[in-house]
């Protein structure tokens, strides 16, 4: 019999098989290998639709990224959620100007107020676990947008490319820096990348209009200028639907509705009345590098697509990526600027080291927002930082508090304290100002006790270190002794007097 092959099967010719005739053998399915290969399948351990164990490193990746974040970036990571958070559960602390002319939303800091009225109920609302258990959550928040953000390239291109987009985004050094920040520029991107996931894209097996849409809404309610990328895909949206009319009234519009009006309630809750305009900020010239964090996504697809048709020299411009990464990534997270959360511990101290806590007050002499407030202490110190609110009423030459008290420290401080009996027992500055007030601070009986390194590049008002004056008791003791003294002599003087008076 000789073999021949033949429409996929095999055939065989017998001495009694016509002339190409062929005779098909039947396949049959292997029990063993079928029974093997599902039990491999059913070995295998999916979370969010991609293997567990890559999916629990990343997670790993970003509480360990969190960790070493102990920097300062700008004031909002602080004053616009957790400071606002902190008001919200425990009823004390400052709200800045846009929260007192109801001009931000409530929606975001909500996140993090819910997290502290858990860890209240729960009797758990130590300072450190304030600080951290936010950042934590971002940090989870950041891990599962990564994830996304594979599984999205896997599913468009390969998993070649989807594999060296991953290592770019976790490579980032500024997404290292930025990924475990409540900021609303970390939500923002880290809603926009999962967006993009459920998104119609060809070839996406994962596409669902309706919970994407419903995150976009959600970033734009937490940031307006969200919307300003997903104009273009919203539009592609729309032109490529074939049901345009079902799109918009069963999709678009009941989401946009059932977000804005969540929006609009948990305002109405808080603020006692409903917000101003969240779309002012949209107008202001003010920018900062921060705007276009939710942009970096993008340009990671263009490094992976890169390294992927990378054929020459591929080992050295990896480790090249990583070690340069790498190296920013620690600097800034572990160096740069980092004196204003040191000195906030250490202020925390005054409240927990201290049998009476009323005797401890503060004033941060530094630019304004410089450090964190309440969020970080979780204790109600006596505390007061240099104030600047923009002018609102369209006054010429304006000033702010800040402004004035840099035109000359020396004459502002000696007007604002004229009776020793208001004076701080602590002063907080940067060390660029203290030889310019160095003739108060002798004067005022105040003694430097603690410095913090903050950055090795000052700039203007910020300093290299972060000096605490503490005014010291044997002063204040001198001086009360001096005026009993006085008071003393001249009473004994006056008696004598009248003393001698009568004799003669």
């Amino acid at each position: 019999m000789d073999p021949q092959g033949g429409d996929g099967g095999l055939a065989f010719r017998g001495p009694h098989s016509r002339p190409h005739e062929k005779v098909k053998l039947r396949k049959r399915k292997s029990t063993l290998y079928s029974g093997a290969q599902d039990k491999g399948a059913g070995h295998r351990r999916d979370l969010l639709g991609e293997n567990i164990y890559l999916v629990l490193f990343t997670i790993a990746l970003r509480i360990f990224n969190c960790f070493l974040v102990q920097t300062s970036f700008v004031p909002d990571e602080y004053w616009q959620s957790l400071e606002v958070a902190h008001h919200m559960v425990f009823n004390y602390g400052y709200l800045t100007w846009e929260w007192a002319e109801r001009l931000r939303g409530y929606t975001y800091p909500l996140v993090f107020a819910s997290i502290y009225k858990i860890l209240h109920l729960l009797g758990k609302d130590s300072v450190q676990l304030l600080i951290w258990i936010p950042r934590l959550a971002q940090a989870l928040l950041s891990a599962i947008a990564d994830v996304r953000l594979y599984s999205l390239m896997k599913q468009l291109e390969n998993q070649e490319l989807g594999r060296w987009v991953f290592f770019c985004q976790l490579c980032s050094w500024f997404t290292w820096y930025c990924c475990t920040r409540t900021l609303t520029n970390t939500m923002e991107t880290v809603l926009s990348i999962i967006a993009l996931f459920y998104y119609p894209w060809e070839g996406s097996k994962s596409m669902n209009s309706v919970t994407y849409s419903f995150l976009v809404a959600l970033a734009f309610i937490i940031r307006p200028t969200a919307l300003i990328p997903w104009v273009p895909l919203l539009f592609r949206h729309f032109w490529q639907e074939r049901r345009k009319l079902d799109l918009i009234l069963h999709h678009f519009v009941p989401v946009g509705f059932v977000t804005l009006s969540l929006s609009l309630v948990i305002d109405r809750i808080f603020f006692g009345q409903l917000q101003r305009d969240i779309g002012y900020f949209c107008m202001l010239g003010h920018k900062e590098f921060r705007f276009i964090y939710p942009v970096l996504p993008f340009c990671m697809v263009f490094c992976g697509y890169s390294l992927t048709h990378l054929k020459s020299w591929k080992k050295p411009a990896l480790s090249f990526l990583f070690l340069s990464n790498m190296l920013l990534a620690l600097y800034t997270g572990l160096v740069h600027q980092r004196g204003t959360l040191d000195v906030m511990s250490h202020i925390q101290k005054f409240c927990y080291n201290s049998p009476n806590k009323s005797s401890a007050s503060i004033l941060i002499l530094m630019p304004c927002h410089s450090t964190p407030y309440y969020s970080h202490v979780h204790c109600p110190l006596q505390m007061r930082f240099l104030q600047c609110p923009p002018d609102l009423t369209g006054k010429t030459q304006y000033l702010d508090e800040a402004d004035i008290f840099y035109l000359n420290p020396l004459n502002w401080l000696h007007k604002e304290f004229h009776n020793d009996a208001s004076l701080p027992t602590h002063l907080i500055i940067f060390s660029v100002l203290e030889e310019e007030i160095s003739a108060f601070l002798t004067a005022r009986n105040y003694e430097r006790t603690a410095v913090f390194f903050h950055t090795h590049l000052p700039e203007g008002r910020t300093g290299s270190h972060i000096y605490v004056y503490e005014q010291k008791l044997n002063g204040k003791l001198n001086r009360r002794l001096r005026r009993i003294e006085d008071s003393l002599l001249s009473s004994d003087y006056r008696t004598l007097s009248r003393k001698g008076s009568s004799r003669i």
